[in-house]
């Protein structure tokens, strides 16, 4: 997996973008027995266990291609655009005390390498983004190289989709994931591994796509 250029969520050429909302509804992944809904972000949110219908049906579709004893563990679909605001301020004021010297500019950069902006109408606040990994037959996670929502500074940019230093094995199983989103159609935000999209600019930019079809819910 070669490294390519990263093109950010906030880069003008994603924002430009025209979005035709669908009004495609929000489902209840719990509702699906193919997937697996960890729980972790339910602290947080009352909502991560939702997607857009379509993505959803998308989702489903991947989870088919995946080899025999392996299976998505879902843990974050929607996010609602207030708790985007809170995680990219918390992420901005951590690289302003890691990196002091830093302009206003530099730092919105950066955090948007891991939080999307939340004027950039954010993946995830359409409920077409999904935070997903891999787990075996006895639901333990496998070997991604990186924790899961582990940012670039914490990892050395190991949680870069294309990073090489990682294991030759976690290169496979990243493949794996790699292959079936892509066969499904989903998008890869490429600093983070586990994020993928479907409807939403970032996809429609990917996609070559005219205009996006979810715009921000709630």
């Amino acid at each position: 997996m070669a490294q390519d250029e990263i093109v950010l969520i906030s880069d003008p050429r994603v924002l430009q973008i025209q979005i035709q909302e669908n009004n495609d509804p929000l489902i209840d992944m719990r509702t699906i027995p193919e997937l697996i809904i960890d729980t972790r972000k339910s602290n947080s949110s009352n909502s991560y266990f939702k997607l857009r219908q379509s993505v959803l049906m998308k989702l489903v579709e991947a989870s088919s291609s995946l080899p025999d004893g392996i299976r998505f563990l879902i843990v974050e679909g929607y996010r609602p655009l207030s708790l985007q605001t809170e995680y990219f301020k918390k992420h901005s004021e951590k690289l302003r005390n890691l990196y002091p010297d830093w302009t206003s500019d530099q730092i919105y950069q950066e955090a948007s390498k891991y939080v999307a902006p939340p004027e950039t109408i954010p993946p995830h606040s359409t409920g077409g983004a999904v935070d997903l990994t891999l787990v075996d037959s006895l639901g333990e996670e496998l070997d991604l190289g990186t924790t899961m929502n582990v940012d670039p500074e914490e990892s050395e940019c190991a949680c870069f989709t294309s990073a090489q230093n990682i294991s030759e094995t976690t290169k496979i199983n990243r493949q794996i994931l790699v292959g079936v989103m892509l066969k499904a159609g989903f998008v890869n935000y490429p600093t983070e591994w586990w994020h993928w999209s479907y409807g939403d600019r970032y996809w429609a930019y990917n996609s070559n796509q005219p205009t996006a079809v979810f715009g921000p819910v709630g």
